[in-house]
């Protein structure tokens, strides 16, 4: 890998375009990938993406254009499109271009279907790409404008891990290397969903208390699904765990907030799902969630109250109602 490492971006999206400044800033020569090719002019002539971030000016090391032609001479691989389009996009890229390429996967979400984490999805689609997984509490806006962020990046190689951490860090963004792509993988996805019940609390203005007690509930279910399917439990007391769970649960800049906030002030489904609404992946996630520790034999109200109040089967307060009168328990016990 050279001094100045040669990164492509597929996907300029928010999350896209605010990794590729995120990496520019560190020095990196970065080639953003995307597909509208008015997204690309306004990168490549304005110094700016006026459709997702259009406040935060994109630095001179950013270059845009249509599709991945060249990935294969690249360092190393950002995939920053949505959990649900990663396979697609993944198949528009030939598998020989991945071979032996460091693939860093930044889409939080499980695979609808196959209940695939996203690093598994690429083992699928090109078996011979190296995958790395970045993820933590990070708002695409405030990278993009140089707030200080920091994140997990994840990956088998720890001397890999270490380097790309290391050519991505900037003045503003810092990289923790970690090794378990696993709990980092389920940590991403699952606060999505638990995202979506607190703002489904807070949006039915039960009170900060209700929110709190859910989040806290929240992670210690999170940690009990993440060690049973193969996660380690430290993971979620970093970055990529409590971290993201704590940033998701508490703020409406985060989509899957929002998207609970409006459910619990009354918004239907409809209404939150359909032509130009913001991506909330909690959303394909909560069932794919739901399944998953079904499959592994652990209880998960919580995630079963977000299931149902999306599916239409209960409204908030009948969710509320439901978790309250659950059988009392023991809290955490040292």
């Amino acid at each position: 890998m050279t001094a100045k490492a040669k990164v492509y971006v597929v996907g300029a999206g928010a999350w896209g375009t605010a990794l590729a400044q995120a990496a520019a800033l560190g020095g990196c020569d970065v080639t953003l990938c995307g597909r509208n090719p008015a997204v690309i002019s306004a990168v490549n002539d304005e110094r700016r993406n006026p459709f997702y971030i259009s406040d935060a000016p994109i630095a001179e090391g950013v270059s845009a254009q249509i599709g991945t032609g060249g990935l294969g001479a690249a360092d190393f691989v950002l995939l920053v499109v949505p959990a649900q389009e990663s396979r697609n996009a993944l198949g528009e890229i030939s598998p020989q271009a991945l071979a032996g390429m460091p693939v860093v996967l930044c889409a939080k979400g499980l695979e609808k279907g196959t209940m695939l984490r996203p690093s598994q999805v690429l083992q699928a689609a090109a078996p011979q790409a190296n995958p790395l997984v970045l993820s933590g509490p990070s708002f695409a806006s405030e990278v993009a404008r140089g707030k200080p962020t920091a994140v997990t990046i994840a990956g088998e190689d720890e001397a890999l891990t270490e380097l790309i951490a290391h050519h991505l860090a900037g003045p503003t963004f810092r990289l923790y290397a970690a090794g378990d792509m696993t709990g980092v993988e389920l940590a991403g996805a699952l606060k999505n969903v638990y995202a979506i019940a607190c703002g489904a609390v807070q949006g039915a203005d039960l009170g900060l208390s209700a929110r709190s007690s859910v989040l806290a509930r929240a992670f210690a279910e999170m940690s009990r699904l993440v060690a049973e399917v193969g996660g380690k439990p430290q993971t979620l007391t970093g970055l990529a765990g409590l971290g993201d769970l704590t940033l998701s649960c508490t703020s409406r800049e985060s989509r899957n907030f929002d998207f609970g906030w409006r459910l619990g002030a009354g918004q239907t489904l409809a209404e939150l799902t359909g032509e130009g609404a913001k991506l909330a992946e909690g959303r394909h996630s909560a069932p794919v969630a739901k399944a998953l520790a079904n499959e592994a034999g652990v209880d998960v109200p919580i995630i079963d109250a977000v299931n149902a109040l999306i599916e239409g089967h209960s409204d908030i307060a009948g969710l509320v109602e439901m978790l309250m009168t659950r059988p009392l328990k023991r809290d955490v016990e040292i």
